[in-house]
């Protein structure tokens, strides 16, 4: 079951990034300006961040596998939607679709924390982000690769099928979860400005991964267009591989989770950062040749992705202990704050490569987990404690 929820989560969230290699070939068949082009990636992810807040804390309030099963139709249908798209404001519309649905992908983390026993809950969480993270890093040079040998159409429209029999599969197969909170919407919703204020665990675990995932989001912004520029000069296909390879990160997932388990929270947060940190040292520190610099940059995205991944879980797994009651409004909140740092970290590295150079943007994304380092040493010293942190009332 843990596996299936994994692969699941892959394949969902992938249909967040299957456009950001894809923009050209759609704006051109759909007759969008330049100028409009970025807004496909704005939509889509303003779409999830909207999915985050409004939607997946319903996995407080309804029956879970029912809403998975009708928020991967949506996707699916989404995503068919996209693929038949010959208008721009059609695709942009969704574009918007996609995102809203693909949040099913964050109802069925907190499931997966709700089957397993206390013990392991860590390892399984992390198994789960393991299979969420290999469905990012994938989706882009999958969709890459499938445009170069179809189309781009042909992307989401393998997507769409896949999405839908995913949605009939688990609803065959999830077991039912109604959770026991009777809170009408309106006060679940309000809700969570509360949880935010006087939960100092999410507060927190979203301000260190927001610096991670700002440096992730910077690094992958900034990388296709080095490698496709001098002295590398890769391919399409080339920079699909490189990506590829970069998914051996993932592996960092279930140790993370395992570490979290027997108590090692802290400094385990402390080791993904300072990986962080490491990562962007890399290729800063690469020498003249083509060769030394490739190898360090493919170092430097396992790296990155294995200290994106690990942090991810040590932070769900200590929001998920505060209670299976809020789990999915934990979330929802956890994954819109740190996808803001993501959105942050695209901006400033895409605008300082264009204004400053390679260097510039890899000293920035250096920055972005060095801060949150800096954050963590204030819980160092004061010996707070996340798994003593107190739940309040919501």
């Amino acid at each position: 079951m843990v596996w299936l929820l994994a692969t699941a989560c892959g394949l969902i969230v992938a249909s967040l990034y299957y456009a950001q290699t894809l923009v050209g070939p759609i704006s051109a068949a759909t007759g969008l300006s330049p100028q409009a082009a970025g807004l496909i990636v704005t939509l889509t992810q303003a779409g999830y961040a909207l999915g985050l807040l409004f939607i997946v804390p319903l996995g407080d309030l309804v029956e879970n596998r029912r809403l998975v099963f009708i928020a991967l139709l949506a996707a699916a249908a989404a995503l068919a939607l996209a693929a038949a798209s010959h208008s721009g404001a059609l695709f942009l519309a969704a574009s918007l679709g996609i995102g809203l649905g693909s949040v099913a992908a964050q109802v069925l983390v907190p499931f997966a924390a709700h089957l397993a026993h206390e013990a392991t809950r860590g390892a399984t969480v992390g198994k789960v982000v393991s299979g969420l993270l290999l469905g990012i890093m994938l989706a882009r040079p999958a969709a890459s690769l499938i445009a170069d040998h179809g189309s781009w159409r042909l992307v989401f429209g393998i997507a769409a099928v896949l999405v839908a029999g995913l949605a009939f599969l688990l609803r065959a197969v999830l077991p039912q979860r109604v959770p026991s909170s009777a809170l009408p919407y309106g006060r679940l919703i309000g809700s969570l400005w509360h949880l935010l204020r006087d939960t100092p665990v999410l507060r927190r675990r979203a301000a260190y991964h927001a610096g991670l995932f700002g440096a992730f989001s910077l690094f992958w912004t900034v990388a296709p267009l080095m490698l496709a520029d001098a002295p590398f000069h890769l391919s399409q296909s080339g920079i699909a591989l490189f990506a590829i390879v970069g998914m051996a990160g993932a592996v960092a997932s279930p140790i993370a989770g395992r570490l979290a388990d027997a108590g090692h929270t802290l400094h385990a947060t402390a080791a993904a950062l300072l990986l962080g940190v490491a990562s962007f040292a890399l290729p800063l520190l690469a020498p003249a040749s083509r060769t030394a610099s490739l190898a360090l940059l493919v170092a430097a995205s396992i790296a990155l992705d294995m200290a994106v991944a690990a942090n991810l879980v040590l932070g769900q797994r200590a929001i998920f202990n505060l209670g299976a009651e809020v789990r999915s409004r934990l979330n929802g909140l956890y994954f819109a704050l740190f996808f803001s740092g993501g959105a942050f970290g695209s901006a400033a590295g895409g605008w300082m490569l264009a204004t400053h150079g390679w260097r510039a943007a890899l000293l920035t994304g250096m920055a972005l987990p060095a801060l949150a380092l800096l954050y963590w040493i204030s819980e160092a010293v004061s010996g707070e404690s996340m798994s003593q942190s107190q739940l309040p009332d919501a």
